[in-house]
């Protein structure tokens, strides 16, 4: 059984007992977290929402909080001597999919 969520702004594909790198949520190390938006519902039957699927749900559980890895941005203007080097590292977290409710 599979199911499609959005989070963060950004559609997963998720299957029980897969790890999931998303956008910062609230929340322990340890923590259970239930995504609500689910917008489809796949295995035997496939259920697809519109453009959610009601009383669908997937449990999942917090494994890690942290920081992605670092993204360089570099600008610069040709014949200015004019450079820019700024660093970026975006907060993420890492689920461990339980349970798909569907």
């Amino acid at each position: 059984m599979y199911a499609v969520v959005r989070t963060g702004g950004k559609q997963y594909k998720v299957s029980e007992g897969d790890f999931l790198k998303v956008e910062k949520l609230d929340g322990a190390v340890g923590d259970t977290i239930e995504l609500s938006e689910v917008l489809m519902v796949g295995g035997d039957t496939v259920k697809i929402g519109t453009p959610l699927v009601p009383s669908a749900s997937v449990v999942g559980k917090i494994v890690e909080q942290g920081k992605d890895k670092k993204i360089l941005v570099f600008k610069s203007k040709r014949r200015k001597n004019s450079r820019k080097l700024r660093g970026h590292r975006q907060p993420r977290t890492i689920l461990k999919i339980e349970k798909i409710n569907g």
